[in-house]
């Protein structure tokens, strides 16, 4: 949050944030009294919490939390009004010189007012415009969480403050949940289970924020885009492929150029080629880019052939590889990278269709990310602010349009949904889908756009019923996002514990002694691999209990134990990686229930179990 917003905050903040800004005034009353001399830049409230930045005498570590923590709950026991004034600039600039406030005085002599806000409650004084909670005693349970380096108004020339971190709570069972929910959201982190269970990673050598998937993480990767492309296939879809570059031209042509430079590599200028007589426009217009986003490119496979109004809703789908010029300080494992993989689509339709086009991907949408277990979300209709002419391309009338026919698109199917003005892409209102994982965390997927702007600006036509050129709609559509990121919310959805038919590997055969029972383990593993189930032999010189625990640790859903008894009946002694013993069954018996699981692609692990649920993680 800047400075300016954290001044302007008092019409912005909710009741919970009211009592987390607070929190964050207690928190300096604290530090102030730990660290005489520190210096306080600015403490807003934040999502789920809040923070204050500030230059300290010493460093700070989580050995100080307890000490400030007990100096907050002092303040808020003491139950000290919260006390507003108005204070002339001269007076507040002679009261922040004497306490040696540098960052105070600054935001002071950077305001407009005539007058400034003052807080204070007890002995603690600050500038803020609020709001806050009428007393200190108002405050939930607290807690501080951590530190972190902060530049001061961001600027990395400017001096590296200290940010502490905090949350408040209504109630100690909302903190508790809370805690639980950071301390699992821990557990679950993809790029911690990515190492563990030997899915992707990532080298300088290669560079930040390009992820190179091993083996296990391909086969995940695979089944993913393959269940995808299936059911597009299914829904009507043809798929193409489009070059990873294209000329810098194009991209000024679809005016992606102008609003997305700033996230595209540099343009590649082919030296070997002479450049004699050329502008330096030219030689940047004909340069090579790597490709950010794929409509330019569909947009000239359309242009490549001509159209007739029977052809239509043409849908041409892509998992295309896009290459983005994310800021180093912003990439996170598979969830913020350079280098994705989108599983893109453009459909062309004519506007009569575009109702009916837009419910047919919403109900596309709904059958893939219930597959994957993604049920509980909701959407958000990303609308325009035709004030912001720099942004917004096309006239009022076309963006109304466009506008209503998404509204009646997701009346139609019964969608609830939030509209958000100015959100909108540049070229036309967007539907974006906002699933929950199983830890209740929101993840913007899938996305719907619909676009006027381009088929005017690439000059697409396709022949009507009256014989006469007319101009399609394009529908832009992405229903995973991108396969990396998806693939990290699912790591976490999942805590790693894939359904039967993304895990890596979906069975691991266990002979009780390797030397007696491993030529039936592979004989097993032979008929495992016959009938499509990943599966591999632990044929290890470790005990049995020892190789089922490692199995449990890779997250792998059926162990199948091997005796003198499984040998002798041809079966196998099943176990379920949520550590369930079912006992011995034929192997015919487990194939052909476990290929019927992982052939319709079930979130159950094993039909009328406890582990029936396991999709949340075992």
């Amino acid at each position: 949050m800047s400075v300016e917003e954290e001044l302007n905050s008092s019409v912005k903040y909710s009741p919970i944030q009211r009592m987390r800004h607070s929190a964050a005034h207690v928190m300096a009353e604290a530090i102030q009294d730990l660290f005489p001399g520190v210096k306080f830049a600015i403490g807003p409230a934040i999502e789920d919490g809040f923070y204050y930045d500030m230059e300290l005498p010493r460093p700070i570590s989580p050995d100080d939390f307890p000490a400030i923590e007990e100096r907050m709950r002092a303040s808020i026991a003491a139950n000290h009004p919260f006390e507003q004034s108005r204070w002339s600039r001269k007076k507040a600039l002679d009261y922040f010189r004497k306490h040696d406030q540098p960052y105070k005085i600054e935001i002071i002599e950077n305001l407009p007012d005539a007058e400034v806000g003052i807080y204070q409650q007890g002995p603690f004084l600050d500038l803020c415009r609020g709001p806050h909670v009428e007393r200190t005693g108002q405050i939930g349970p607290i807690k501080i969480m951590r530190t972190a380096g902060a530049y001061w108004r961001g600027d990395e020339h400017r001096q590296m403050l200290t940010r502490i971190y905090g949350t408040a709570w209504n109630t100690q069972e909302e903190l508790d949940q809370y805690l639980w929910q950071l301390e699992e959201a821990r557990k679950r982190d993809h790029r911690k289970l990515g190492r563990e269970l030997n899915l992707f990673t990532f080298s300088e050598d290669i560079g930040p924020g390009i992820p190179l998937f091993l083996p296990h993480g391909e086969i995940v990767r695979h089944e993913m885009e393959k269940y995808v492309r299936e059911t597009q296939e299914r829904h009507g879809y043809q798929h193409v492929w489009t070059s990873n570059i294209a000329r810098v031209r194009l991209f000024k042509r679809s005016k992606h150029w102008y609003h997305y430079r700033e996230s595209m590599f540099p343009p590649m200028d082919e030296t070997r080629d002479t450049h004699d007589g050329e502008t330096a426009e030219e030689i940047l217009d004909n340069s090579f880019e790597l490709k950010p986003m794929n409509c330019p490119s569909h947009f000239t496979l359309y242009n490549s052939q001509r159209h007739s109004y029977r052809e239509f809703p043409i849908r041409y789908a892509e998992f295309a590889t896009l290459y983005r010029y994310e800021k180093q300080g912003e990439l996170s494992g598979l969830t913020r990278v350079r280098s994705l993989t989108q599983d893109d689509a453009h459909i062309f339709v004519r506007h009569d269709q575009i109702q009916s086009e837009f419910g047919e991907i919403v109900d596309l949408v709904r059958e893939i990310l219930g597959t994957f277990g993604m049920t509980s979300y909701h959407m958000r209709l990303s609308l325009p602010d035709m004030s912001d002419t720099t942004k917004y391309h096309g006239n009022a009338e076309i963006w109304n349009a466009a506008v209503a026919d998404l509204r009646a698109a997701l009346d139609s199917k019964g969608v609830e949904y939030e509209a958000v003005e100015g959100e909108a892409a540049f070229y036309g209102p967007k539907m974006d889908l906002m699933a929950r994982d199983a830890l209740g965390r929101e993840w913007q997927l899938s996305t719907i756009q619909l676009d006027f702007f381009h088929p005017e600006n690439f000059d697409m036509e396709y022949t009507g019923e009256d014989g006469q050129a007319h101009r399609p709609a394009v529908i832009h559509r992405a229903i995973m996002g991108s396969s990396e990121r998806f693939m990290g919310v699912l790591i976490e959805h999942y805590a790693g514990a894939f359904p039967a038919w993304l895990s890596p590997v979906q069975a691991v055969v266990i002979p009780i002694s390797d030397e007696k029972h491993g030529e039936y383990a592979s004989a097993v593993l032979r008929r495992l691999q016959a009938a499509g189930i990943r599966a591999e032999v632990d044929n290890r010189k470790e005990r049995m209990n020892a190789k089922v625990r490692d199995a449990q640790l890779r997250k792998i859903p059926y162990m199948l134990v091997v005796g003198d008894k499984e040998a002798a009946a041809d079966a196998v002694a099943l176990r379920l990686r949520s550590n369930e013993n079912l006992g011995a069954l034929p192997l015919d018996e487990f194939i052909a229930q476990a290929s019927k699981i992982i052939g319709e692609r079930s979130l159950e692990l094993w039909p009328a179990s406890a582990a029936v649920a396991d999709h949340q993680g075992a």
